[in-house]
């Protein structure tokens, strides 16, 4: 297989007098995890602050980047955990066997992260963030491993995902039906509704994105610091794999992924646990995520409205959504 990249660099905490932050870290590194090297970087102001590891969505697509740009405030509060998984981003190599790329593999490669976060950290238990579907795994492993999660987060939450796809494009005809865009139409109706491969998955996401207008100048510019800012993790040569990642996992995993359905396979959880939903989400529609919440038995649980978010509320309204997390996993688990 060809070498892995190397894993950049990060910068430490310091005072206002330049000295590192006495029990901060600030560690970048690749970690073998299931028998692969996968990268992970390892930030917070506090060891004693709770863990939080993002689990990003895709499958295949590292949120680093969207993470610590918009998202880095979280660092102060917890010690974040960002992880390019097997086939993403820095952890993505040509030769990797798509014989590995299955989602009881992500779950033993999570939980081969639990465990090296926590004994890094001094702690039992961890708090999780799924993002779509990250949330998915982030759901599965917290059934297997309730004794491991104080509290899960979901955000752009998939319960039933074949329901969730076929919403998802019922929504991207209606938007090209209502604009009367015969482009968007002809090229919808050509792929046909879900189940299908991913390579209509990525034309049904592109058509929504131009239909919602989050490809327009405004909206790219917005990203503009995330993509190509000058923080030390990552450069903008990593964009080639970070594309080559996505398309490489999401063509060896997505038949498996939109199969799951977490009604019937995790109708209960034995942890606290939190809902972010975008009400502009199309791409995760939010009445399916609402139909998880509503089936989804839980010591506690709450539903998290972001009126003006679509399917990245962390990237849409940071602020409210960094808040939101620092609040709810206060009021649920103790430093």
């Amino acid at each position: 297989m060809s070498p892995m990249r190397g894993p950049g660099g990060t910068r430490p905490f310091r005072t206002a007098a330049g000295d590192v932050v006495p029990e901060s870290v600030a560690e970048v590194g690749y970690c073998r995890l299931g028998g692969v090297d996968q990268w992970v970087l390892i930030r917070g102001r506090n060891l004693a602050n709770p863990p939080l590891i993002h689990l990003h969505g895709g499958p295949g697509f590292s949120e680093t980047r969207l993470l610590r740009h918009f998202n880095a405030d979280l660092e102060d509060r917890f010690t974040v955990v960002y992880w390019d998984q097997r086939g993403a981003g820095k952890s993505f190599r040509r030769g990797m066997p798509r014989s590995s790329m299955t989602v009881e593999q992500f779950l033993t490669d999570l939980d081969d992260l639990v465990d090296m976060v926590c004994a890094r950290v001094g702690r039992e238990q961890v708090v999780l963030h799924g993002h779509s579907w990250g949330s998915l795994l982030g759901v599965l492993y917290a059934d297997r491993h309730p004794e491991r999660v104080a509290a899960y987060l979901g955000t752009a939450q998939i319960g039933d995902a074949a329901a969730a796809e076929s919403a998802s494009y019922a929504c991207a005809l209606a938007a090209a039906e209502h604009s009367g865009n015969r482009r968007a139409l002809k090229a919808l109706r050509a792929i046909g509704p879900p189940p299908y491969p991913a390579s209509s998955v990525f034309s049904e996401r592109t058509w929504l994105q131009r239909l919602d207008g989050q490809l327009s100048p405004s909206a790219l510019w917005k990203l503009r610091g995330a993509v190509f800012g000058g923080r030390p993790e990552s450069s903008p040569l990593d964009l080639i794999n970070q594309i080559r990642g996505f398309r490489f996992t999401m063509d060896a995993m997505s038949r498996e992924a939109s199969a799951l359905n977490l009604l019937s396979a995790v109708p209960a959880l034995r942890m606290p646990v939190v809902f972010f939903v975008g009400c502009r989400d199309h791409w995760v529609p939010p009445a399916t995520t609402v139909a998880y919440y509503d089936a989804l038995t839980a010591p506690s649980k709450q539903l998290l409205w972001f009126d003006d978010s679509g399917h990245e509320p962390f990237v849409d309204e940071p602020a409210t959504f960094n808040r939101a997390v620092v609040d709810t996993v206060g009021a649920l688990i103790t430093p």
